[in-house]
């Protein structure tokens, strides 16, 4: 997934860039900037207290949250996207079947229970029958039926949600308020999938009769409604007073306590800090990490920065079916040349914790056996350069081989994959290896990843719940293509790595799966598909008179139907 929401301001790029251009070299010894003591804790395992996730006291209802976000999703309908902002705008607007506990385990929401047939392939849900959408429509079988159906329609032109339910094979509505559910092969990950905001419950009615609209005036069971949508400027949410079937996990009774939610797209990193301190709004979702250390020095602002399941950020992915990184010592040299302590640091201003592994350090069956392989090693990047036979030098200083200058070109979209990407350039150059940067729009890059038509991309993040996240980016069967909407842009081949994932996607045995999930991490350690720099964060700051903020266990972002103002 490519990152669209991390932008920064022009004079932030900057001085990036030229911290970037000379990070090559730079340790721990070397650094002055220390990290804070909540970054250094999430720096670690990225488990967080289990009161982050549950409403600890009622609050007062009432009032207006003003809350900034750097970018637009650009559509409502979190079935059709796949945009970082849709994580926790659903959560106002809609519901799931399913919740995760603070350990990963699913508990209740719309579904009150469910059984699973011994082959896995059968899942069967029973229903509340208590809920209905902001239309009126009830929620029921019916509605489960059509939302799967509406997930992976063509038409609807899924990113992720089709992916993830891609072995659901057929729905059947046993009755009003039970659903079964067919796969094509045992999936464990289903579970866990229909908890996630892009595959939360819209309205049946809603669907059929206008599905064009989803996008501009969606209808969900959510806890506020849409009051307007302004593409580019920002959204007006309002309270559902009738709602009352928060997830059980979260302990919260009865509607929303907010009365309204005023979001505001503030594209500008200065604008968004400047604007919370002054007052003008309330919290801030992006909050610029450059800022990280006014914000929590002011007395009267927080700032709380935590790892999002899944996938890392990735620095680079290569495109193992195009030379140079069609050669593993090629792309394991420039993994190793890569000094991203020294990235992290810059990048993240103290907050972002180094990563050269594939799994976010709080996933399920991560394992830590294999996150120091990839660390920092210039020189045994240089002695697989040179048993891979880029050996000579030319006048510019780049390596050669038979005449021919080791370089590449990396597609680029974004400040913060621009300012990252300009420090990988600056260690590969020391390391002989030429990296020409492309920024294109985002619409050519898409086109030509869609054609095969590159040799690295920068500045990947894939989020998910689950340790299957490692499927949807590296299996062989996700390689894009003209009839797939895939997310393998490594365009990895593997057979070892493909039967691993496979088989931890049909096992409900905890022992194997940990055995699974750790092969297969060791496996991408040696394949290296691409270049882990740093976790990825959900980064939020808000003023100390916003209460009652938790977090969603699935997206670790806020979850609004338990916050209030405590305006004194």
């Amino acid at each position: 997934m490519i990152c669209l929401s991390a932008r920064r301001p022009i004079v932030w790029l900057a001085a990036a860039l030229l911290a970037a251009a000379s990070l090559a070299g730079c340790d721990d010894a070397t650094s002055t900037q220390k990290s804070s003591p909540e970054a250094r804790a999430a720096a670690g395992s990225g488990v967080y207290p289990a009161s982050d996730y549950y409403e600890q006291t009622p609050g007062k209802p009432g009032g207006t949250l003003r809350v900034s976000v750097a970018t637009d999703t650009g559509s409502l309908d979190f079935h059709a996207i796949s945009d970082t902002n849709s994580q926790w705008l659903g959560r106002i607007i809609y519901d799931n079947l399913v919740y995760l506990d603070d350990k990963g385990q699913i508990t209740p929401w719309l579904a009150k229970s469910w059984t699973i047939s011994e082959d896995g392939k059968t899942y069967t849900f029973h229903l509340r029958n208590d809920v209905t959408f902001s239309d009126g429509t009830k929620f029921n079988a019916e509605a489960v039926l059509v939302n799967l159906e509406h997930m992976r329609d063509p038409a609807t032109k899924s990113p992720l949600a089709a992916a993830y339910i891609a072995p659901y094979v057929s729905g059947k509505v046993i009755d009003d308020y039970t659903f079964e559910a067919t796969l094509r092969e045992p999936y464990t990950p289903f579970l866990n999938v229909l908890a996630q905001s892009w595959l939360s419950m819209e309205s049946p009615k809603a669907i059929r009769e206008n599905p064009g609209k989803l996008g501009e005036a969606p209808v969900g069971s959510g806890p506020f409604v849409v009051e307007s949508y302004t593409r580019q400027q920002g959204i007006r949410f309002v309270r559902r007073k009738d709602y009352h079937w928060a997830p059980d996990f979260i302990r919260h009774n009865g509607p929303a306590y907010l009365d309204r939610i005023n979001v505001d797209f503030v594209p500008e990193a200065m604008v968004r800090y400047t604007s919370l301190a002054a007052g003008q709004y309330d919290l801030t979702i992006d909050a610029p990490t450059q800022d990280a250390a006014a914000i929590r020095s002011s007395g009267d602002l927080v700032f709380d920065a935590k790892i999002r399941q899944g996938n890392p950020f990735r620095g680079l992915t290569f495109n193992t079916s195009k030379a140079p990184f069609d050669d593993v010592r090629v792309r394991r040299a420039l993994a190793l040349a890569i000094n991203r302590d020294g990235i992290a640091k810059v990048m993240g201003f103290g907050e972002f914790a180094p990563k050269a592994d594939f799994l976010a350090a709080n996933t399920r069956y991560y394992d830590p056996a294999f996150r120091s392989v990839l660390n920092y090693d210039p020189a045994e990047a240089g002695r697989l350069l040179d048993q891979a036979g880029w050996t000579g030098r030319d006048a510019a200083g780049y390596r050669t081989r038979n005449g021919q200058r080791l370089s590449a070109e990396v597609l680029i979209y974004g400040a913060l994959s621009t300012a990252g990407t300009v420090a990988i350039q600056s260690d590969a150059k020391k390391l002989g290896f030429e990296l020409k940067l492309a920024v294109l729009p985002v619409a050519q890059l898409l086109q030509r990843r869609a054609q095969n038509d590159y040799q690295a991309l920068a500045g990947g993040v894939w989020h998910t719940n689950t340790p299957d996240g490692l499927y949807i980016l590296y299996d062989s069967h996700e390689i894009i293509s003209a009839k797939r909407i895939g997310q393998n842009a490594s365009r990895l081949s593997d057979p070892v790595l493909d039967d691993t994932l496979e088989r931890a996607r049909q096992s409900n045995d905890p022992v194997l799966l940990q055995k699974l999930y750790s092969s297969a991490q060791e496996r991408l350690t040696e394949l290296v598909p691409a270049v882990p720099l740093y976790e990825n964060y959900s980064l939020i700051a808000y003023h100390k008179d916003v209460k009652g903020v938790i977090f969603d266990t699935s997206h670790n972002t806020p979850f609004f139907t338990s916050i209030w103002l405590d305006k004194r």
